[in-house]
Formats: C-alpha cells, structure tokens, sequence
C-alpha cells in the first residue's frame, strides 16, 4: 500500500521550513528551525530530524512517509550534494540528500531551494498552466529556479539557474558571499538592502529615521518601516535596489523569453515600494521584440508553503 505522506524541507540561509504533505498537497502541519543555530551540520540535522518526528508523531504519521524533498541552495538534484554556498556556516561540500536519508531511514532528495520554490508555483500558485516561467526568489540571498517548456532546467550537472550571481556591476562591485565582486545578490537580497542602506547613511548627509538605528544592525526590515513612513532615504533605497532588479530582469528576458517573472521571499513583502521600481526600471531596459510580453507579478503562494510544496514533490519520487 502506497504511503500517504511526504515531507517538504526549505532549507534557507536564515530559516529552514519544513511540512508533512498529502497526496492532494495540502501542507498537514508545519514548522521550521534556525538553520544557521548548529556549527556542525549533523548537529543541525539532529535538531531536524526531532523537530521532524514530532510533527509525524502529533499527526499519527510516523512510518507513512514516502519521501523526503529538499529546497537546499547551490545542491546538485543529480548528486544531493551542497557543492558551495555563500548563506550556510558548513564547510563544503555536503552529502545532503545522503545525510538525511541515512538520520530518517527515508529516501530524500534533494534540489536548488529556489528550483523547489518553482516546481511549488507550478503545481499550486501563480505559475499553474504555464511553460515558460522564472522564478525569483529575493530572500537572504537571490535564488532563480528557470522553467522553460514545463521542464526545470538543471543542466548537465544540476547547478544551472543561479541568476543570482549573475555579475550586474563588473567596476567596484561589492564582494560577494560566493567571492565575486558586483552579483545581483549583494544588491537585491534582503542583506543587499541593508548593505546599500549602511553606504548611503555613510556618503549622504539628509536626515533619515534610519539614523537613530545603530549602523551596523540596519535590516532590509527596518529600511521598509522607514520607507513607509515616508522616509525620503529609505524609499530611495528600495528605489535603487528596484532599479538593479529590473535591469536584471531585461536581460534574463532575453535568455528564455517567460510568459512571467514570479519574485517570491521576504523582501516582496515591500510590495510596490519594491515593485514600482523593479517594473519601471524592466520597461526602460527591455529588448524591443520583447517589449510587453513578459508579466513580473508576486507568488500566489503563502510564506513558505510553495518551496514545502515545491520540495515535498520530490518526495514522490522517492522509492523505499
């Protein structure tokens, strides 16, 4: 009798969400952990796998899990190995997919955490029905999962799609947790708004209600409750953070030509602070031929729910 159940994991440079899944894709229960917390990732997985157990424990499904999916950055879904990544504290490379299958004694596997957020859009969110899309994922770092023709696209060793490090400033660009200099993630993640607000407060003189928060514990967050507040410098942040984005986006249009740019994570919840400019800046640097067939609109998916979901679909191809 097949098993009912898969477990999701979004393993995320801050958070790690996870949820146990049915057959129909509803999310039964739901949790995350730090993941950052542990300096050894099999202290981390330890915690992972208690809090996983009591999820299955309280819902009555222990032994009724098919597989376990994971969203993981920079991971090999060939592989199931974390080669190198810029937003975890592990040393690399990391046999994820075979850790994790060895600590639950269940199948995992494992994929690019913004790939998984994708194949989430795709089946439950804004990306239903559609063949060519990009996801773009705006939280700690930048992530991209790239579908085109219904299919992901992986490439030959299962590491294509990282938009995010896409070099947008090739002169004096910042330095990059990957160890490049000018990526799209050292401007457009949600530590990108803080570093750009740290340099405006340094080189700009104008009153801002960021200047009664200590400098060096500025967040993309506190730049937001700035900005709608109607702080002049804050909202020029999200303006130029917006700016960089759009001019990314043009250019990936021209690569596979998606019906949609789907942004999903934590620094959407800007909403038009960030989206005015990101749409403006798009129209201004796009290709003719390509002008006004491309939508750039939010996830429909709530939270964390379309990287589970995203994830926990691969749980189903697990075999026992």
């Amino acid at each position: 009798m097949a098993k009912p159940y898969v477990i999701g994991i979004d393993m995320g440079g801050t958070n790690t969400a996870f949820g146990l899944v049915d057959a129909r894709g509803n999310v039964i229960a739901s949790s995350s952990i730090k993941t950052a917390k542990h300096s050894d990732i099999n202290d981390y997985i330890d915690e992972l796998y208690e809090a996983i157990t009591r999820i299955l424990e309280e819902n009555n499904a222990v032994g009724k899990v098919q597989g376990i999916g994971i969203g993981a950055p920079n991971s090999s879904y060939y592989t199931g190995m974390i080669e190198d990544t810029a937003n975890l504290p592990w040393p690399c490379p990391i046999p994820l997919a075979q850790l994790i299958t060895d600590k639950f004694g269940i199948q995992c596997i494992v994929t690019n955490d913004a790939n998984a957020a994708a194949i989430g859009e795709m089946t439950y969110g804004a990306a239903r029905g559609m063949k060519d899309f990009i996801m773009i994922t705006l939280g700690t770092g930048v992530g991209s999962g790239i579908v085109v023709n219904g299919q992901m696209v992986y490439g030959h060793d299962g590491f294509a799609g990282e938009l995010g490090h896409v070099i947008m400033k090739r002169t004096n660009g910042r330095m990059c947790g990957c160890g490049r200099c000018g990526c799209l993630e050292a401007y457009c993640s949600a530590n990108g708004v803080a570093r750009t607000a740290r340099e405006f407060l340094e080189i700009r003189k104008e009153d801002s209600l960021l200047r009664s928060i200590p400098i060096d514990e500025i967040t993309s967050k506190d730049v937001y409750d700035c900005a709608i507040q109607d702080d002049a410098l804050a909202k020029e942040i999200f303006e130029y953070t917006g700016n960089i984005l759009g001019e990314a986006l043009a250019d990936f249009c021209t690569f596979s030509s998606p019906e949609a740019f789907i942004l999903f994570g934590g620094l959407t919840k800007s909403g038009e602070l960030i989206m005015k400019p990101v749409r403006e800046s798009y129209d201004r640097n796009i290709l003719r031929n390509f002008k006004g067939k491309t939508k750039i609109i939010l996830s429909e998916m709530k939270d964390a729910d379309a990287a589970i979901l995203g994830a926990s679909a691969l749980g189903w191809e697990a075999k026992d």
